[in-house]
């Protein structure tokens, strides 16, 4: 089976497969879906909630949502939605986002969580959409709720990112040896990452909330977990002895460290900033956190870039495992987790491995579209 139905013009730019403008059901809203592929009419995206989200970001995550099922061999397509939030009443916005959108996810347009958007939100427009996603034409139902598959795995992004960092660490420096490491953003993927490095004897030097950036020759992560509140904002009030606080929004880029893990904001490293990086291997744990001008002066520099559609897959892999039914659903919960972090760990290995052979043989070249390329002749 096909990952694309018309691969050939999502690889040269072309155009997605459609886009919707959101105006809002029985209630104002202002967003968009984009849909940038379908297999067998299915695809699938999160939602972004933002006061800045525009149309233009939409497509570039649709987009990447594409390569990153195609780079996986998953069977559904690419696409994204996002809304633009006004301040007004968030609940209220959600449920009218439901009422739009579910002709599309009746349809076969997965939409779950990305940025501003919680499982606790879907939820909400889930319901106002009558929408079950353990349900599917054509295909098996899933035995239990979306919540109880799901919520197992809301450290699956992190563990993908953590073997794409682990990759191109052992591939860049060779194997052995604690490097430093640099974290921007502590959401649910940053704290994530931090504790897969940490656990594999990497050192912690850097960490950045939006409060600004912490840092020490080794942070103590578990105790840091312990002061992050559910939006990633790390309590400055009960920080260990030893910590340097800084409150410069950039501080993060200053630091001395082998890889950076850029999990929080778009264009995070941009044509502005980018002369300040002193890390010589990026990893994107977020979604197009480098600005196209960066990656650029970064190949320029020789510093090593892991993608998003490489590292930041394991979201969106563990749930498209269970819409397309690849997941063996019969296993008991802990042994169900540990085989879609396997399967997850697996593919973005060899995809970031796959990614430098092919950056080494040409490195004035981005490697990603030969890498898409070959991912995409494989799963035809």
């Amino acid at each position: 089976m096909s990952v694309l139905d018309d691969g050939s013009a999502r690889e040269g730019g072309g155009e997605p497969a459609f886009t919707v403008s959101l105006n809002g059901a029985r209630g104002p809203l202002k967003g968009w879906v984009v849909v940038d592929s379908l297999v067998d009419s299915l695809a699938m995206g999160g939602t972004r909630m933002t006061p800045d989200v525009t149309e233009a970001e939409v497509r570039a995550l649709a987009r990447g949502m594409t390569h990153k099922l195609t780079l996986v061999g998953l069977p559904i397509g690419g696409a994204k939605a996002g809304i633009v939030a006004d301040g007004g009443d968030r609940e209220e916005t959600l449920r009218t986002f439901g009422r739009t959108v579910a002709p599309l996810l009746h349809g076969g347009i997965h939409l779950g969580c990305d940025m501003g958007v919680t499982p606790a939100d879907r939820k909400v427009f889930f319901a106002e959409a009558g929408y079950d996603p353990r349900r599917k034409n054509r295909a098996v139902d899933m035995p239990y709720d979306w919540r109880t598959y799901y919520e197992p795995l809301v450290d699956c992004t992190g563990h993908g990112v953590g073997v794409a960092a682990v990759t191109a660490l052992e591939q860049v420096h060779g194997s052995g040896g604690a490097r430093r490491v640099v974290i921007q953003g502590f959401g649910s993927v940053g704290r994530a990452v931090a504790r897969f490095l940490e656990h594999r004897g990497h050192r912690i030097v850097g960490v950045a909330d939006i409060q600004g950036t912490i840092s020490a020759d080794r942070l103590p992560v578990e105790d840091l977990l312990e002061l992050t509140d559910g939006f990633g904002r790390i309590d400055r009030s009960r920080l260990p002895q030893g910590v340097t606080v800084s409150e410069e929004p950039e501080a993060w880029l200053d630091l001395d460290a082998d890889v950076l893990v850029l999990a929080a904001n778009h264009n995070a490293v941009n044509s502005g900033n980018v002369h300040r990086l002193r890390a010589g291997l990026v990893v994107e744990g977020g979604n197009i956190t480098v600005s196209p001008e960066a990656r650029l002066k970064l190949a320029v520099a020789g510093a090593t870039l892991v993608p998003d559609v490489v590292a930041n897959v394991g979201g969106a892999a563990a749930a498209g495992l269970a819409l397309a039914r690849v997941v063996p659903f019969e296993l008991p919960g802990d042994q169900r987790k540990n085989w879609v972090f396997d399967w997850v760990g697996t593919r973005v290995r060899r995809n970031t491995l796959d990614l430098l052979e092919i950056a080494a043989a040409a490195p004035h070249e981005d490697p990603l579209p030969a890498l898409i390329s070959a991912r995409r002749k494989e799963h035809r």
